[in-house]
């Protein structure tokens, strides 16, 4: 070290601490660049051919009746629509169906609930899922909702995966069924 020149204060606490690093993978530019590759727009009555059509691929069974039921529910009954579609080449290549809560089971704050989310499998990895529910959070971010639930089969480790990757994490609740009809 030359006389002049001043001692370096490793220890020092450095003057962007606090503030968010975009170039952690743990931060929302993965989410931004995702939203920016794939055209997300709003659910349409016209999209239930393709929903249909997805969620068929992924589940190996035709729900049209629960997704004629479903649309009807977001697109009519619902006061705020958020469920949104994913494009490729101009047609649906995923889907998100999602309701905003203003409260139950006590509960006033607001919260998102998504039913149910598809990509089609022949698109899957390519970022469709992520862009989807990265448009969603915006959204639901400007409504002022806090939080989105959604819940799936304990052992759906993909699934699981997908949503822990994006900020889901277990919730401190437990849901309880009980079987009618029977003892």
């Amino acid at each position: 070290m030359k006389a002049n020149e001043p001692e370096m204060d490793f220890n020092r606490q450095r003057m962007d601490a606090g503030m968010p690093d975009y170039s952690d993978s743990d931060g929302d530019d993965i989410d931004a660049l995702s939203r920016d590759r794939v055209p997300v727009r709003s659910l349409r009555e016209g999209d239930l051919d393709a929903l249909v059509r997805i969620d068929a691929k992924l589940t190996g069974h035709e729900r049209r009746a629960y997704f004629d039921s479903k649309m009807r529910e977001v697109l009519g009954e619902s006061g705020i629509r958020v469920s949104l579609v994913a494009e490729v080449d101009g047609r649906a290549g995923g889907f998100v169906m999602a309701r905003v809560d203003y409260g139950e089971f006590g509960r006033t704050e607001p919260a998102a609930v998504i039913d149910t989310l598809g990509v089609d499998p022949g698109l899957g990895h390519h970022g469709l899922g992520a862009a989807l529910l990265s448009q969603l959070f915006v959204n639901l971010s400007a409504l002022g909702v806090e939080a989105a639930r959604t819940s799936t089969n304990w052992d759906d480790f993909e699934l699981l995966g997908f949503l822990e990757h994006n900020g889901f994490r277990p919730a401190q609740q437990i849901v309880l069924v009980k079987a009618l009809g029977g003892d």
